[in-house]
Formats: structure tokens, sequence, C-alpha cells
């Protein structure tokens, strides 16, 4: 039992930096699932996880596989994208999902092109699906630093996120935070949508954000402890992940979203907040 479910970490260096990197990308991304989730905006962040990879495959194309000119494209790309769907969406009414909606199939036709023009099949691998078990000191403290910067600046938003995912009437009428708020929240899911890209590729960067969500709303309407159990399920699902990829042939990114998705449909079943079995078996409410 050690053996498979420690030694692995203790053996291997780049174990190790994939356990920290999934921590990371559970501490940053899960929260920011929920608020995605409460805001229904899941998939306007499957989107704009598209919507950044013509900018990592111009860096692609310019530099290789370096890290810094990936990162720094898929931020510009990313951030431009957020900041135009949110200033459409505030300035006619139109919904963020539609306005992202072109940029869909269109962001990852142009990517696939550009990273194809100049590398081969397996680079084409890795920025559509990742290898957190590649992943170097740099990369490493890059996910770190980006994983802070949301906690710190999440931290700063949150009360008027709440409010605004809440009843955004309301906070338009007592307080004219809930545009930067908006505005911050949607740099903050570029910078985790960046995060993932590293570890998980353009096409599973939004899993450990948006299936954590899924699992704990199936467990909590309070919005505290629903957080807390998403950080737990995507920490889980990414530590049972890598374990399972060490075991098998299966790949890390992969292995680590169909962990997650075991647990989905777990939930989905049994759950204690709108579970399949809960509403079939319902608890007498009121005894004599």
């Amino acid at each position: 039992m050690y053996d498979a479910l420690i030694g692995p970490f203790t053996e291997f260096e780049f174990m190790r930096r994939a356990l920290a990197a999934v921590i990371a990308l559970s501490l940053a991304g899960a929260p920011i699932g929920v608020f995605l989730m409460l805001r229904r905006m899941s998939l306007v962040g499957d989107a704009m996880a598209h919507a950044i990879l013509p900018g990592a495959a111009i860096g692609f194309l310019l530099s290789g596989l370096n890290l810094f000119a990936m990162t720094a494209g898929g931020l510009i790309a990313g951030f431009a994208v957020a900041i135009l769907a949110g200033v459409v969406a505030r300035s006619t009414g139109l919904k963020e999902d539609a306005s992202l909606a072109t940029f869909y199939l269109a962001s990852l036709a142009l990517g696939v092109t550009i990273v194809s023009i100049k590398g081969t099949n397996i680079d084409l691998l890795h920025v559509l699906f990742g290898n957190i078990l590649a992943m170097d000191d740099q990369t490493l403290l890059v996910v770190a630093f980006n994983a802070t910067v949301t906690l710190l600046v999440l931290a700063v938003i949150y009360r008027p996120l709440v409010i605004e995912s809440v009843d955004p009437l309301f906070l338009r009428t007592v307080s004219r935070a809930g545009g930067p708020a908006h505005l911050a929240f949607l740099a903050l899911v570029v910078i985790n949508l960046v995060n993932g890209f590293q570890a998980l590729g353009t096409l599973l960067a939004v899993g450990l954000m948006i299936m954590p969500a899924g699992i704990a709303r199936f467990w909590s309407r309070d919005l505290t402890a629903m957080i807390s159990i998403a950080v737990i399920a995507a920490g889980v699902s990414g530590y049972a992940g890598l374990v399972l990829s060490f075991q098998t042939r299966i790949p890390s990114g992969p292995a680590i979203i169909l962990v997650a998705t075991a647990f989905y449909v777990v939930s989905v079943l049994f759950g204690s907040v709108g579970g399949l079995v809960r509403q079939m078996f319902p608890g007498r409410h009121l005894e004599a």
C-alpha cells in the first residue's frame, strides 16, 4: 500500500513537483470555479481556456516550448478576450457566454494551426493536453506565484463578488464596486487558466476549476463550505490522478480529470444536497 500510494512521491522528484503543482492549482482554481458556477459562467471558463491558445501558440512559434514566452502570450490573449467580453457585456447587456461563443472554435483552430506551422505532433499534444509530470522548477514557481496572486486578489474582491453573484442589482444600487470586481474576477479566470494550461494543456485547463465546483454543489449550499469542499476535491483528484497515471499508462492530465469525474458521479448519486439517492429516499422532516 505504501509503495503504491506514497512511494512514488518519496522516490521521484518529478512526482513531488507535480503534486505541489496540483495543490497550488487546487487552492487557487477551485474557488474560482465555484464563483464561475454560481454566476452561471462555467462554459465561459471553457471558452476562455481556448481563447488563451492563440497567444500561447504565438509564444511557441517565436520561442519554441519556452515557459515565459508561452505564458506571456497566453496571458495577453486571455486578458484581451476577457476585457473585450466584459466591456461588451457591460455596455450592451449581452451575456458573457454569447460574447465569447465566437472565440471557442476559432481560437482553438487558430492556435492548433500556429503550433502545427513550427512544431511536431508531440509539441501539439503537449500544448493541447499538457504534461504535469514534466513540470520543472521554473514552471512550478510560476504556478505557485499565480496561485498566490489569485488568493490575494480574491480576498480583496470577495465581498462584492459574493453580492454580485447573488443580487447584482442590489450591488449596483449601493456600490460601484461591481464593475471593477467583475473585471478583476475575469482576470483571475485568465490567470488560473494559464496556470492550468502549464499543467493540463488547453483542453483540460478548466477541469480542476469547474469539476470540483460541481462536486461541491451536491454537498453544501453554504458558500464557504462549497469552496472548502471544492479545494479538497480538486486536491484529492489531483493526488489520485497522479498515482493512477504512475501505476498505469494513462496520461497524467486525463487521469486527474477522470478521477474528478468519478467523484462527480458519486456526488450526483449520493450527494446530500440534490443527490439522486437523496431525492428517491428523502428523510423524514417532521416527526411526532
